[in-house]
């Protein structure tokens, strides 16, 4: 019987040693790559992450002209907590008859009035008389006003369009803002034989009562707000 020499042995040994390794470090490396895998294909993918769009954005104009500055007046926000129809909230489809309506029944009773004889004649030529604001409470007012400082970026800008509630004609019931472009149309037509008149340039759906102007003519109008000096007190 022929014998296998020792160094043979050894050699055979040190082979079957770096096979051994050998074969541990590739299993290594494949359960490296497959638990990759799985943790990839469990991570959420960009397409499932959280959306921020609800985050509203600032106005990329400034809002020097009427036509690109002008806000969504029309207070439809949902957001607002507490603040509902008793605050002077109006929803779609409010008349300037809608009694049961606060921003329509906590109006000036001789603005109120002027508003209706108008709408009665605007009927005539097919106009409808829809308020998109009238009367509202000092907690909507200065909620409106956070709201406008947030668009606009500084309460100078905000003071443009929005008043404080110690200084908005709608919180004492003296101003109305018409609905559509319609009515606005007409009354700065008609308006004036009414003692209804725009009071700002750059707020066509904001009327107020000037009761001489039956007899005058309306007054002339300030830019915006921040030239009335009613917004000064």
């Amino acid at each position: 019987m022929r014998r296998t020499p020792p160094s043979a042995r050894t050699t055979t040994r040190r082979v079957r040693r770096l096979m051994v390794v050998g074969l541990m470090v590739v299993s290594a490396v494949i359960a490296a790559v497959l638990g990759y895998r799985a943790a990839q294909s469990s991570s959420p993918s960009s397409s499932s992450l959280p959306s921020l769009s609800f985050l509203p954005s600032l106005p990329s104009s400034s809002p020097s002209s009427p036509s690109a500055a002008a806000p969504s007046h029309a207070p439809r926000s949902e957001h607002r907590g507490a603040l509902g129809s008793a605050d002077g909230v109006v929803l779609d489809g409010v008349t300037i008859y809608d009694d049961a309506i606060p921003a329509v029944s906590k109006l000036d009773p001789g603005l109120l009035n002027a508003l209706r004889q108008a709408a009665t004649a605007a009927a005539d030529d097919g106009v409808e008389f829809y308020v998109n604001s009238g009367w509202r409470s000092p907690e909507y007012q200065e909620e409106l006003l956070r709201e406008a400082v947030f668009k606009y970026g500084s309460e100078e800008e905000a003071a443009r369009w929005v008043a404080t509630a110690t200084t908005s004609p709608h919180v004492s019931g003296d101003a109305v803002d018409m609905g559509n472009s319609d009515a606005t149309e007409w009354l700065s037509e008609h308006g004036a034989e009414y003692g209804l008149c725009q009071i700002y340039e750059n707020e066509p759906w904001h009327y107020e009562l000037r009761a001489d102007a039956i007899d005058r003519g309306c007054p002339r109008m300030y830019a915006d707000p921040t030239q009335d000096p009613r917004m000064q007190q």
